[in-house]
């Protein structure tokens, strides 16, 4: 029976958290409210605080302070075992499962910490019924745990909880390697545990999946809580990365947007095609011109950090192609990358950058290790482009020979960039280049980054701040889901149109299928856009035969300045055929199951077109059927025929 909404109560309330790890704020004033057979979603950008204030929930971590009352009691959990036994589960993004273990033996794993012997029918029992309330198959119970797919095996930790009587449930990141159908499984099996009057906190940065499966969201920034319960249905897409964004963002980099390519119409220094490396790489392509600062911006899983590491060698590459100054470069280990002229920062300098135990100096001359093949070398001779080094990182002399880990983490950062300014690279890899690092030190980087840009090398950023990827770079190439959605000026962009652009939509794949299908069925181009800022944002687009329209996954021009204007204005018709000077159009709104845009599909051809477009309602509704995301639907289906005629 379904949980009636009357019986809502709260099982949760946590007022004004604070977390401190040391001088460092984690949270700060969080509040959040959880009630009875309620899905609610936790939401901000990387960093916002929601893992933290997630394991605050499950007692993995004491909040410092704060009240935290569940079931109406003060919660004091000192560990998760105490959180468990409350009531309250964890699932992960990476599941715990023991692969050589039953699925019976990973549900009940709990009891093989408990005194006696175990009671295997008692268990079965159990987990049986846990699996009978998710209405999953007891057949499960005897497979072997790591034979199930990564979908199945969240099923393991949902019963689990079940298993040990959880009444709140919080999924964090679930999503994040599934496939569409497999988030579906999941978002039923969340159904399920909502009409049994089932708790759960969805934490994702997957906005399609919050606004279809949750009925509340709390929005965090900064470690604080800047919109709480706030209803699902009453919020936009757009609503929800404004508040994640929440400022004005002011240019702080003190410097003039530059042109989309310094090198003008030079070939490009470093060329990146179809670039393939598992995990989570699976198709990127860009260019970077001598001179340039190009981005590669993207959400936590998007495989930016792993892309840099196939170009400098750290991973190996499944497909793809990479040319330095037109020539084929396939570097098989950093020693390749470093020799062909690149150089590398990664995104945790204590694991990846400085050897903690040599000094400063010996750190600045590592990489020349790397690049020569002489039996010795002569540091000695390098001393003098030390000092000048320092001077330009605004650090004194005597600094060669004190140890690394007496320097803060700004001046380590500052160290390991000037190591390859050393090299004289042509190609420079920047992972997180100011994580950790103060406001001061975030300056003279960012001095040095755009003069040795100046200087001619291209470079390459990787960055969880929208904010610092656009005030510091000419152009962004946007990642999502290991591909490359978009490659657009920085100046054209703003934070909030750029998360948008980066969120993970499991749906993509699909719609291209749709797309295609929609095309073949009418014979004319088809395109999936979103309209933002008074500009058109092309998500996708299957064109059979050259048509001028303006628009194109890697442009983003405005409405106005594309053959679409009169088929993109806001007050546009869908399902009216609009003959617009040489292009004959129709638009429909999309939708997902709980009625939140979705985007739009157009179909154009050449004017003065024909009855073909009046049947492209039905081809979008079957082909979304057919591949199987019947949650996006058309906003509304046409009930006649409609004809504008444009004189352009």
């Amino acid at each position: 029976m379904a949980f009636a909404e009357t019986d809502r109560a709260v099982i949760a309330q946590l007022s004004d958290i604070t977390k401190h790890f040391g001088a460092v704020k984690a949270l700060n004033g969080c509040h959040l409210t959880l009630k009875r057979g309620e899905v609610h979603a936790l939401i901000g950008v990387n960093g916002a605080g929601k893992s933290t204030l997630s394991r605050v929930v499950a007692g993995h971590i004491a909040k410092t302070s704060g009240s935290y009352a569940f079931n109406g009691e003060q919660a004091l959990f000192a560990s998760p075992r105490m959180a468990l036994a409350a009531g309250i589960s964890i699932v992960m993004q990476e599941t715990s499962i023991a692969p050589d273990m039953t699925v019976l033996e990973n549900i009940a794993l709990a009891e093989f910490g408990a005194r006696g012997r175990a009671d295997w029918r008692a268990m079965e029992r159990k987990a049986a019924a846990a699996l009978d309330f998710i209405e999953q198959p007891r057949a499960m119970l005897s497979k072997r745990a790591g034979d199930l797919s990564i979908a199945q095996r969240q099923i393991i930790e949902i019963c689990k909880a079940l298993y040990n009587d959880s009444e709140l449930i919080i999924f964090d990141e679930p999503t994040a390697s599934f496939s569409p159908l497999e988030v579906e499984q999941l978002f039923s099996v969340m159904r399920l545990l909502r009409e049994r009057a089932k708790s759960m906190v969805f934490v994702s940065h997957r906005l399609e999946e919050i606004l279809e499966i949750t009925d509340m969201v709390t929005v965090m920034r900064d470690g604080s809580t800047v919109a709480a319960g706030v209803p699902t249905q009453s919020i936009t897409s757009r609503d929800l990365v404004q508040l994640m964004v929440g400022r004005d963002i002011q240019n702080v980099y003190d410097r003039t947007l530059a042109p989309a390519v310094r090198g003008g119409a030079s070939s490009p220094l470093l060329d990146v095609r179809h670039l393939a490396a598992a995990p989570l790489v699976h198709d990127l392509s860009f260019t970077l011109h001598r001179g340039e600062i190009v981005a590669l911006a993207g959400l936590v899983g998007a495989g930016r950090s792993e892309a840099l590491e196939a170009i400098f060698g750290l991973r190996k590459m499944q497909g793809g192609e990479l040319f330095l100054n037109g020539r084929a470069l396939k570097p098989t280990s950093p020693i390749d990358a470093i020799r062909a002229g690149l150089g590398m920062i990664g995104e945790d300098r204590r694991r990846q950058g400085i050897v903690p135990d040599l000094s400063v100096e010996e750190n600045l001359l590592l990489a020349h290790l790397g690049r020569s093949k002489a039996v010795h070398t002569d540091y000695g001779k390098q001393t003098a482009k030390v000092d000048a080094l320092l001077r330009e990182l605004d650090m004194p002399a005597h600094t060669r020979d004190v140890p690394m880990l007496a320097l803060s983490g700004g001046q380590q950062q500052k160290i390991l960039l000037a190591r390859w300014l050393m090299l004289n690279p042509s190609v420079l890899l920047l992972d997180e280049p100011t994580r950790g690092v103060d406001i001061g030190a975030r300056s003279t980087l960012y001095r040095i980054i755009r003069k040795v840009a100046e200087s001619g090398v291209g470079v390459i950023v990787v960055s969880s701040d929208f904010e610092e990827a656009l005030g510091l770079c000419d152009r962004i190439v946007v990642m999502s889901d290991g591909v490359s959605v978009a490659e657009v000026p920085s100046n054209v962009l703003d934070p909030a149109i750029l998360t948008m652009l980066s969120m993970p939509r499991s749906s993509a794949r699909q719609m291209k299928g749709v797309l295609e299908d929609v095309s073949k069925a009418v014979d004319a181009t088809a395109f999936w856009v979103q309209v933002e800022g008074g500009r058109a944002f092309c998500l996708d687009l299957v064109e059979p035969r050259p048509l001028a329209l303006g628009i194109a996954p890697n442009r983003f021009p405005l409405v106005d300045d594309t053959a679409l204007r009169v088929l993109l204005a806001p007050d546009a018709a869908d399902g009216a055929v609009i003959h617009d000077g040489a292009i004959t159009s129709v638009k429909y709104r999309l939708t997902n199951a709980s009625g939140h845009a979705f985007g739009e599909i157009g179909i154009s051809m050449p004017s003065p077109g024909d009855d073909r477009l009046e049947r492209s309602a039905s081809a979008i509704a079957q082909s979304l059927l057919k591949h199987d995301i019947a949650h996006i639907r058309l906003a509304a289906d046409p009930t006649g025929h409609q004809e504008t005629v444009h004189e352009q």
